[in-house]
């Protein structure tokens, strides 16, 4: 089965949003072997939408859409494939009793255009929303497939894994099960990773392999097919295995984790708790790590300090230590981490200090920074990195290498 996207939206072609959508559903058919090779974005427009309808069902066994299925004049999806496919709309019950219920519950008048968006195509499979109003459907004419699915990702996403996969997955009517596992890799570049397991690359068949890098990480996703699970489970297993046998230095979990996630496991696995004192990073790394549940039993508190007075105010950093070596040193880096873990009573304390950009300071070129980490009982270490890139992006990848390297001080890669 080969497949397009098809996102509506004005807003989208504007450069409002990012077309998140594509990706994921992208993704999630790649799980299914369904061949994805057209993203297509149209505005809010019904006869460019027809158009765009033409050419897809011209290359396409299944369109999906997202978007265009609320209440306003300017969401048109299902009035426009109605008018394309010759199917008269009509009103689901099921998902009208939850829209008015869901105004019920919350005091609010329901509005006549609220009930536009229980409207379904008559004779599809409606796919529930159970984060929003409109449901999204599942229709066929001819030999092509249309789905249907609302724009906003936290209504779309839940509802393709509770709902579309599965009405794809019985529509392709697979004997074979598709499992897939990723592994996460973090210090090694996208190229030389490949290059490590290049010739597992050039051979695969089942399983299979799709690399895929982002923000300073590597993930490899391992996909295998068999009428079995344990099957599956086994040629995954035998992969991973071989794969981190050249690269597993760099490995630091797997699917949905991360860099921060896997922090405050190892954190909470030794009842350890945490400080932090930064600079260059301005809160980022207390902001990420307050994003994870169950970071309230491990973050004990912290300081920015941006300013050389905040860092000798706050952090007791001592003035003969900047005059000497300057705050962009390994020397700072040690006293703050030292500092903060004293000052907040914390096992660890991690510290973040450098040049994010655009400018140089001190004579250190954009991109120098320098990560220190004081454990209790162990001797306090500062890693340098020397970094390229946007201001932005560096101070998201000095996060990463901190996570990173408190990760390996924890032992999670002793032998890395």
């Amino acid at each position: 089965m080969n497949a397009e996207i098809l996102a509506v939206g004005s807003e989208l072609l504007l450069g409002q949003i990012n077309n998140t959508n594509a990706k994921f559903l992208s993704k999630q058919l790649a799980e299914l072997g369904i061949n994805v090779y057209f993203h297509t974005v149209v505005g809010d427009n019904s006869d460019r939408l027809k158009s765009a309808l033409s050419i897809a069902e011209s290359r396409s066994d299944l369109i999906i859409l997202t978007g265009g299925l609320g209440p306003t004049k300017d969401d048109m999806t299902k009035e426009t494939i109605s008018w394309h496919l010759s199917l008269p709309l009509v009103t689901d019950q099921k998902a009208m009793d939850s829209i008015e219920d869901y105004f019920k519950k919350t005091g609010r008048e329901m509005t006549e255009n609220n009930k536009k968006q229980a409207l379904v195509l008559d004779g599809s499979e409606v796919l529930p929303n159970d984060h929003g109003m409109a449901p999204g459907m599942l229709v066929e004419k001819g030999k092509t497939s249309y789905m249907l699915l609302p724009g906003p990702p936290k209504e779309m996403e839940p509802m393709f894994i509770e709902y579309g996969f599965k009405k794809l997955l019985d529509k392709l009517d697979i004997q074979e099960r598709i499992d897939s596992k990723v592994l996460r890799f973090f210090g090694i570049g996208e190229s030389l990773l490949e290059t490590k397991i290049e010739d597992l690359l050039e051979t695969q068949t089942n399983p299979t392999l799709a690399p895929l890098a982002a923000d300073g990480e590597v993930t490899l996703r391992i996909t295998a097919k068999h009428a079995s699970k344990e099957k599956t489970q086994q040629l995954i297993a035998d992969m991973e295995k071989e794969i981190l046998s050249r690269v597993g230095e760099y490995y630091y979990g797997d699917d949905e984790t991360s860099l921060m996630k896997e922090v405050v496991k190892e954190l909470s696995s030794k009842r350890y708790t945490i400080s932090a004192a930064e600079s260059l990073t301005g809160g980022m790394f207390q902001e990420e790590l307050t994003a994870i549940p169950g970071s309230g039993l491990i973050l004990k508190g912290g300081i920015v300090s941006y300013t050389n007075e905040a860092k000798m105010k706050l952090l007791k950093i001592k003035e003969e230590t900047i005059n000497t070596y300057g705050v962009v040193s390994e020397e700072c880096a040690r006293e703050m981490a030292e500092n903060v873990r004293s000052l907040v009573d914390s096992d660890v304390g991690i510290s973040f200090t450098g040049v994010a950009g655009p400018d140089s300071l001190e004579g250190h070129p954009v991109g120098t920074v320098f990560i220190g980490i004081a454990i209790k009982d162990s001797k306090t270490v500062c890693k340098k990195l020397n970094l390229s890139g946007s201001r932005a992006g560096n101070r998201i990848r000095t996060v990463k290498w901190g996570c990173h390297y408190l990760l390996k001080e924890l032992g999670l890669h002793p032998n890395s």
